[in-house]
């Protein structure tokens, strides 16, 4: 590990082109990625002895005042912070023909939040999806406080990004799957939906929902089945618990 003191602060938070990440668990999950390029690091002495960073990774030594500068105000940096690029493209067919028999995919329509789809993407490593699916340009880059939502799992879940959901709904469907959009006015409650071994199960933004010409490449709509106690749920929290549902089924 190379290390050099840090003279010059700067006021840039990353872009999506370099995406910085902060937090141990997304910068040891980036660190032991061997398809993430780790440009620049910076560190206290304690957090470079904790991270044991790769001989070829320059390491520049910070305070913690330095440190918060170098990401967005709040933000629990604990020690360290890296600038990466960003993960390769992945291909949808590529995912496609790696699948077991049994594979439950994430579709998400239109949400946003990089914190949401953090959370989603942890929820989709702890129940083994085969990865997440979202359209290009209504989905968030690659970021810190996306990598730290996901506690590591955004180096882990395959992230597909495609042009038109549409049609990689018509896809994914070829792919032998029955895909079950989420709807709160649906009639059928997701336990009732579930059945077939290959599942995608196609999530929307909070608020508008899923939009209609997804849902019109849905083979089913399934609603969860909470109390009239409250309207919805946070869409990382229905991600989270239609995941369960669909691995135990």
């Amino acid at each position: 590990m190379r290390c050099h003191v840090a003279r010059k602060r700067s006021h840039q938070h990353g872009t999506p082109s370099r995406p910085r990440f902060w937090g141990r668990h997304a910068v040891a999950a980036a660190l032991d990625n061997p398809n993430r390029r780790v440009m620049r690091a910076w560190a206290t002495q304690e957090a470079a002895d904790f991270m044991k960073f790769p001989k070829d990774v320059a390491v520049t030594r910070a305070e913690v005042a330095d440190l918060g500068r170098l990401v967005p105000s709040d933000a629990p940096h604990q020690g360290v912070v890296i600038e990466v690029e960003p993960l390769e493209d992945q291909w949808l067919g590529d995912v496609l023909t790696e699948v077991d028999e049994r594979a439950v995919l994430l579709v998400l329509d239109q949400v946003t939040d990089p914190h949401n789809v953090g959370a989603i993407l942890r929820s989709a490593a702890a129940f083994g999806v085969a990865g997440i699916v979202t359209q290009d340009r209504h989905s968030p880059p690659e970021s810190g406080a996306l990598a730290k939502a996901a506690s590591g799992a955004l180096e882990r879940v395959p992230w597909i990004r495609v042009v038109n959901l549409a049609r990689a709904l018509e896809e994914i469907a070829e792919a032998g799957f029955w895909r079950i959009g989420l709807a709160g006015d649906a009639d059928t409650t997701l336990d009732k939906a579930l059945g077939p071994q290959r599942v995608a199960l196609v999530v929307g933004a909070e608020g508008p929902g899923l939009r209609h010409n997804t849902r019109e490449h849905c083979d089913a709509l399934a609603r969860l089945p909470i109390s009239d106690a409250i309207e919805s749920l946070n869409v990382s929290n229905a991600a989270a618990i239609a995941l369960y549902a669909a691995s135990i089924a």
